[in-house]
């Protein structure tokens, strides 16, 4: 009787086993397939934040910066108004950046010294704005200028509140989100023309000479001034005509073998002109004469 009723158990049990591992078993097979769908909804969401970001800041080329009330490194107030007039460029930063904001200055210090030879030291100015609200105070902008070794280069080392931060921003089209190494956002180099208005976006922590020195040599050599008298346009004219960028020693120069060739090409259309006329002329005098 007792064996009778343990092998009675046995099989319940069995059969139990069997009914169960069939029924978990489809669950068991879909379980990868969710998962292998779970991560790759988070790797778009993370694609298109990132594309998103960078059409936002392209979208931004054209549009005219408002008027916005900021602090320097010393505490005074100062308005983007100021900076009208001259070309200036606007790097966006925040202080806790162990890496890729300090990366980003430094190189960008680097392709600023070699424009402004090209240019002159009062030809555009440039402006680091602190975007992380709660900690990029004054005291903390002038600390990171001063380990960038950017604290005496002319530059406009500045921080705003959080309502000015986030409509500058916007306009800027410099979209940035908290994670957990600090924040995700686009290095971008933003170019704004004498009138305000946004000219040009320049991408990347380490990027080429070019792409910054380009845009600025356009704007400061390239469009004429109100102000400005016939001569000095000619002459800048003739700079951004002759100004070329060297390759083998990373910098620009006035090359004046383009002036002497164009002021030789000249010459010569001038003197075959003359020389034309003069024999149509002389070809309808009278034989005699």
């Amino acid at each position: 009787m007792f064996f009778t009723t343990l092998l009675w158990f046995l099989v319940i049990n069995i059969r139990l086993f069997f009914a169960l591992l069939l029924f978990i078993s489809p669950l068991l097979l879909f379980l990868p397939q969710a998962n292998a769908e779970s991560a790759d909804p988070q790797k778009s969401i993370k694609t298109f934040q990132y594309k998103s970001a960078l059409q936002a800041s392209q979208d931004a080329i054209g549009r005219t910066l408002g008027s916005f009330s900021l602090t320097d490194a010393h505490g005074k107030a100062i308005s983007t108004q100021t900076f009208l007039g001259k070309p200036l460029v606007i790097s966006m930063v925040y202080t806790s950046c162990y890496k890729t904001c300090p990366m980003t200055i430094r190189h960008l210090a680097k392709v600023v010294e070699k424009a402004r030879e090209t240019l002159g030291e009062d030809s555009f100015s440039v402006a680091v704005i602190g975007f992380d609200t709660q900690y990029d105070s004054p005291q903390a902008m002038r600390l990171f200028a001063k380990k960038q070794g950017i604290e005496n280069s002319g530059w406009y080392i500045l921080s705003a509140d959080s309502k000015t931060i986030a409509t500058l921003t916007q306009e800027l089209g410099f979209e940035f989100f908290p994670s957990p190494n600090g924040f995700d956002h686009v290095v971008q180099a933003t170019v704004v023309d004498a009138a305000g208005k946004i000219y040009r976006q320049v991408y990347g922590e380490v990027f080429d000479t070019q792409l910054l020195v380009e845009p600025l040599i356009e704007l400061v050599l390239g469009q004429p001034k109100p102000s400005q008298s016939f001569f000095a346009t000619l002459v800048d004219n003739v700079r951004f005509f002759c100004t070329t960028y060297d390759p083998y020693t990373d910098s620009y120069q006035f090359d004046y073998s383009l002036f002497i060739g164009l002021f030789i090409g000249l010459s010569i259309i001038i003197y075959t002109i003359i020389f034309i006329v003069r024999e149509y002329r002389y070809g309808k005098r009278p034989p005699g004469i």
